[in-house]
């Protein structure tokens, strides 16, 4: 018999699917060990008894179905286990069968890759301690000026925000954004773009950009949506989709315009890490005051972007994984012969090593130091 307890593998997998309602079987990795979860699946798709820890009642079903194949195959819950969603949360039902068409899914690839893009994200996110269920956060409106998110990290999902304007629906309906991220202080518009290079919607991601400025205006008091999450499974495949976006023939409508900071996150467990700190509240400063003494700092605008000085060098964080920035700092490193040096990660430190040539030192930071740094409790959930 399997009990389902709140933080168990089973009782998270029901929650993100209650949410999702498939998942890309190749992104296990996700959500612990990937090794492990497969065999545990496998298991979920046999008939067996489970047990909830709200009141005791036992289930006899199988839980999960798999299908598909390659980059399709898709998990999903078992028609029969559907009941078992009341007991993680009374509303999940109804949010899963008016969301996910009373448990009718589409077949086309493109249909699933779109909901798989969704779920990774939703599913990093949760692993990083971010609230993802509709049915628990308080719905976004836009009625008025009030403080309606949450204090902590939350997500909320792009087809769940952009039906509040039914007259912007058909402008942003197609847009590349899976969702948002709102923290304390802040908001990220969140892309996946998985393994491929992602197709720029231009003017449809302008007016999504809006939409969710005033979103954020109304429920979180913010003024500006300046930033974005970029998923992939490498920096070279999201710097691609940010220099694609140079073929636009209009520069407002540029990736990095819209989003002149755009955090990229890789689909493991360093991305997981790295979505912790960026959601934490004033994390720019709290990260550089960790690292530099305020001597070091920069005292108002410089000639280029930079987050130290010292001893005739100058030093550029790169810890926060941010693209767009990174693209700029290049760019004016072409016409200054100063000392620079690059902080980084060791995942990162080679791909920056191909990127910025032989024009930089780079010094690698272990994460865990930085977290500590930072008061983060490092250990995530298997």
């Amino acid at each position: 018999m399997i009990a389902i307890r709140p933080g168990s593998r089973v009782h998270r997998l029901l929650f993100l699917l209650s949410v999702a309602g498939e998942y890309p079987a190749k992104s296990l990795h996700l959500l612990g060990n990937g090794r492990d979860l497969k065999k545990f699946i496998h298991q979920l798709e046999e008939v067996r008894d489970f047990r909830t820890d709200r009141d005791g009642t036992v289930y006899t079903t199988k839980l999960l179905t798999v299908s598909g194949k390659r980059d399709s195959r898709t998990i999903r819950l078992y028609k029969g286990a559907l009941p078992i969603l009341s007991e993680i949360h009374p509303d999940a039902l109804g949010y899963y069968l008016e969301s996910f068409r009373k448990h009718r899914f589409s077949g086309d690839s493109t249909h699933i890759w779109r909901n798989h893009r969704v779920s990774e994200a939703l599913a990093l996110s949760m692993m990083a301690g971010i609230e993802i269920r509709p049915y628990i956060l308080p719905r976004l409106q836009k009625t008025g000026i009030h403080h309606t998110v949450p204090e902590s990290p939350s997500f909320y999902i792009a087809r769940d925000f952009k039906k509040l304007d039914v007259s912007e629906l058909n402008k942003t309906m197609f847009t590349r954004i899976v969702g948002a991220v709102f923290y304390p202080g802040g908001i990220y518009a969140v892309y996946n773009t998985r393994g491929a290079v992602m197709k720029w919607s231009g003017m449809g991601e302008l007016k999504t950009t809006h939409h969710l400025l005033e979103l954020s205006r109304m429920n979180a008091g913010l003024d500006e949506v300046s930033s974005a999450l970029l998923l992939g499974t490498g920096p070279d495949i999201a710097l691609q989709t940010l220099i694609q976006s140079d073929k636009s023939r209009r520069m407002e409508l540029r990736f990095d315009k819209i989003y002149p900071h755009i955090h990229f996150i890789p689909m493991n467990q360093d991305g997981i890490r790295l979505v912790r700190i960026l959601t934490l509240p004033d994390w720019n400063e709290r990260v550089l005051g960790a690292l530099f003494d305020s001597q070091m700092r920069p005292k108002g605008y410089g000639f280029m972007e930079y987050d130290a000085f010292w001893e005739g060098t100058y030093i550029y964080s790169h810890l926060d994984s941010d693209i767009a920035r990174l693209v700029r700092f290049r760019e004016a490193l072409e016409t200054q012969t100063e000392k620079f040096e690059v902080m980084c990660f060791p995942w990162q430190a080679g791909f920056l090593k191909e990127y910025l040539g032989q024009r930089v030192i780079l010094k690698q930071l272990e994460m865990g130091s930085l977290e500590a740094a930072l008061g983060i409790n490092c250990a995530l959930t298997d």
